[in-house]
């Protein structure tokens, strides 16, 4: 185990209203990946009154090995889960919400049926808000991306995670070429009208030039944004930090990125892919 570096070192905050924001979240029945992946920026966006929302259960059928989020036989999805979203987006006046999900192999559609009912609910009833959606692979089925890009979102978003060569030891369930794909056909579907967005963690043992050939991976499917952390291990049995990128070398591939074409990059050791989003 090697010793978390100064810039990695974060206080933790209590506030009345970090309290407030993880009561109602927690009283309203809905899920929020700032809890359920131990976000280190939880403190921070619960300080703000903003989260973003886990959708269809709190188990995943995967169960990748850099994920807190647990692993099983998730329950049938709840039918009043857009309501739920919709009151805690209202009752925290977010003009920017982001949903994403566990993996839901069980489900024919992978749950993509559930995502375009709780972004059009939001859509219907909450005017001009922003919605970005972070969702898995769906297999690469192609009707599930259509119901997700058809349901009035503002991003697609679908994470690659890590590069090429460590994709299958640390996303055994997943595939490197079917994430890209799926980035691919979000494009195609959307005709370009929905950006595209996707993240990589850093420090799990890959080098700088498989950094740069995933980046451009991404770019190929016709990816637009993207944001590069530092990986975390969010509890005991899950892999292991390789390394502590500096923040240097976060700015370095930050800008690579823009060099290589995405409209927008966030690149540093706290960042997240739904860390401070706007569209």
């Amino acid at each position: 185990m090697i010793a978390k570096p100064r810039w990695l070192r974060r206080d933790i905050v209590s506030s009345a209203k970090i309290e407030e924001t993880r009561r109602f979240l927690r009283d309203s029945s809905v899920n929020t990946v700032c809890e359920s992946a131990k976000c280190p920026n939880l403190c921070e966006c619960f300080g703000r009154g903003t989260a973003t929302f886990i959708i269809l259960g709190d188990t995943c059928t995967r169960g990748c090995r850099f994920c807190a989020v647990e692993e099983g036989i998730p329950q049938s999805p709840d039918p009043e889960e857009p309501s739920k979203v919709y009151e805690a987006a209202k009752k925290l006046k977010l003009n920017y919400i982001v949903i994403t999900s566990v993996t839901r192999d069980d489900l024919p559609d992978g749950g993509a049926a559930h995502y375009a009912a709780t972004a059009g609910y939001l859509r219907e009833r909450l005017g001009g808000v922003k919605i970005e959606v972070l969702v898995p692979d769906f297999k690469g089925r192609a009707e599930s991306i259509d119901k997700v890009c058809g349901a009035g979102i503002n991003v697609f978003a679908h994470n690659l995670d890590t590069v090429k060569r460590l994709h299958k030891a640390v996303k055994p369930k997943s595939d490197y070429h079917l994430s890209l794909t799926v980035l691919g056909k979000a494009r195609d579907i959307s005709r370009g009208g929905v950006p595209t967005k996707s993240g990589l963690m850093l420090g799990l043992g890959e080098t700088e030039d498989e950094v740069v050939s995933a980046m451009k991976d991404l770019r190929w499917a016709g990816c637009d944004i993207i944001t590069l952390g530092q990986y975390l291990k969010p509890s005991p049995g899950k892999t292991e930090e390789r390394e502590f990128i500096s923040p240097k070398m976060f700015e370095k591939y930050g800008e690579i990125a823009y060099n290589l074409g995405f409209t927008r990059v966030s690149s540093g050791p706290f960042v997240r892919s739904s860390y401070h989003s706007t569209c």
